[in-house]
Order: structure tokens, then C-alpha cells, then sequence
């Protein structure tokens, strides 16, 4: 069984015991959550897909940690004009671990 979810204005493909990582979430680890914008779902080859969510489909899933992703340079250029700018960033992310699919 597995289910399409919606959050942090991004799609995921998701099943039971599986660890993904979403856009940084209010929680502390060991916090349980309810994810309730369910779009899709497939059991047993049977699929239910919501319109654009499933009525009372549930996904509740467990904070693993809260960390910082990998850092990434922004780097801006025009040639000849002696413009440079240098920049960092460090998404803050989410760790989830998907405890139950509840299909309404």
C-alpha cells in the first residue's frame, strides 16, 4: 500500500516504515503528526484518487529529527561588469518516519 501526500507545497510518494525528508515542520522528534492532504492512494492494486483530496484519508507519520540539508552556493555573474556575489544556504528539513495510511 502506499499514498501520494501534499505538504509543504510538495508531492510524495510514500508507504508504511519509510523515512523521507519535507521542508522544516513545527515539532520537536518523537512528536507525531497527521498528514490529512492524501491525493492519491493504491491498495492491493485497487487505487482511490481524491478530488483533490481523499475524504477522511489520514497519514500519520512520526518526527525522526529536525537538521539542516547540504549547503549549496548561489553564485551571481556578469561578465565584464566586475559583479560578483557569493551567497550560501542550508535548507532546514524534516526528517519523517510514516507510521499508518488510514483510507477514509
Amino acid at each position: 500500500m502506499y499514498a501520494v501526500i501534499h505538504t509543504s507545497g510538495k508531492q510524495y510518494k510514500v508507504s508504511k516504515e519509510d523515512i523521507i525528508s519535507v521542508d522544516r515542520m513545527p515539532g520537536k522528534a518523537g512528536d507525531n503528526i497527521e498528514i490529512g492532504d492524501v491525493l492519491f492512494a493504491s491498495e492491493n492494486g485497487k487505487v482511490k484518487i481524491g478530488t483533490p483530496n481523499i475524504e477522511g484519508a489520514v497519514v500519520k507519520a512520526e518526527i525522526v529529527e529536525q537538521l539542516r540539508g547540504e549547503k549549496i552556493i548561489v553564485f551571481k555573474k556578469k561578465r565584464r561588469q566586475n559583479y560578483r556575489r557569493k551567497q550560501g544556504h542550508r535548507q532546514e528539513l524534516t526528517n519523517l518516519k510514516i507510521k499508518e495510511i488510514k483510507l477514509g
